[in-house]
């Protein structure tokens, strides 16, 4: 009894000490996870707004820009998968790499090749343990990213797409990040990036209010040149802000809950104890009124 009692306080102060640890965990991403919503929504109205005007300038205008057009015969396309550099996130990085394969498969069934371009160690992870190959992965940036880790990327892979696949590059460009949408929700999300697809729109809106008329200068085609790079990086940059405030969130309710669980686990440990201890206590009695009981009789 004094054996099992031991041994269930040790797991209970074992559990306690990964308590204080996913405690902190939990309180160090709820601290950041303030900042990192700020970022998302700093950040997002600009995103939105240059992919609404690098849009209406490729839809107004009659040049067929390189970044635009649909290339004939695609061959190769990449995959820009972000995930996170470090685990007990819970689900955030298995559900992004998990969509990025149902992408691949998508991909190849339509006749191209998927090549990789990784941020996050999750990811590269992932990739090396079953010894696929990709093209370039960047880390350690994940929950805090920088416009310089953004950048890099977006001159990495709008090389890719201008040099096209008869270059060694590719002819689409599609992205696969998760969305934050608040503390509880977060979304994973497929992008084709490039070739930017182009919503033609009436002149009107159905409640008769008129759409504005664009003038170019010097021209359409130095206008995309200067602005389509612009719009990539910053949907980038918004990508990766939004998948380090997903993580964030979803690191802080992973530790909440396992916070809780062992809390739980605690509980029953030393519940456990009490029990043995009491059982430990009445054995110990049992045994007294037993060798009193029998120094009477052998009095007798």
């Amino acid at each position: 009894m004094g054996a099992q009692q031991r041994e269930y306080r040790q797991r209970s102060r074992s559990v306690q000490s990964t308590k204080k640890i996913t405690r902190a965990m939990e309180l160090i991403a709820a601290s950041r996870v303030v900042k990192a919503r700020q970022r998302v929504v700093e950040t997002t109205p600009y995103a939105q707004a240059i992919t609404q005007a690098a849009a209406a300038v490729a839809s107004h205008s009659d040049v067929d820009h390189p970044m635009t057009m649909k290339r004939e015969n695609p061959r190769r396309a990449a995959v820009l998968i972000i995930s996170s550099d470090r685990g007990l996130a819970g689900a955030y990085s298995a559900n992004v790499l998990k969509r990025s394969e149902q992408l691949r498969e998508l991909l190849e069934d339509e006749g191209l090749e998927a090549v990789s371009f990784l941020a996050g160690r999750k990811a590269e992870g992932y990739y090396r343990f079953r010894n696929r190959p990709f093209e370039e992965s960047w880390s350690g940036f994940s929950d805090s990213p920088t416009f310089d880790a953004a950048d890099e990327i977006a001159d990495r892979v709008i090389g890719e797409f201008t040099k096209g696949s008869d270059a060694g590059g590719v002819d689409e460009l599609h992205l696969v990040y998760t969305r934050f949408v608040n503390m509880v929700t977060q979304e994973v999300q497929v992008t084709r990036l490039l070739p930017l697809e182009i919503v033609e729109q009436d002149t009107s809106s159905s409640d008769g209010e008129l759409f504005p008329l664009y003038e170019f200068e010097p021209n359409a085609e130095e206008v995309l040149d200067e602005l389509l790079p612009r719009y990539i990086k910053s949907r980038i940059w918004n990508a990766l802000l939004q998948s380090a405030a997903s993580e964030l969130a979803a690191r802080q309710r992973a530790m909440k809950s396992a916070t809780d669980n062992a809390e739980e686990l605690i509980k029953t440990y030393t519940r456990l104890a009490n029990q043995a201890r009491q059982a430990e206590i009445t054995q110990e009695i049992s045994e007294i009124v037993g060798g009193a009981s029998a120094l009477a009789d052998a009095k007798k």
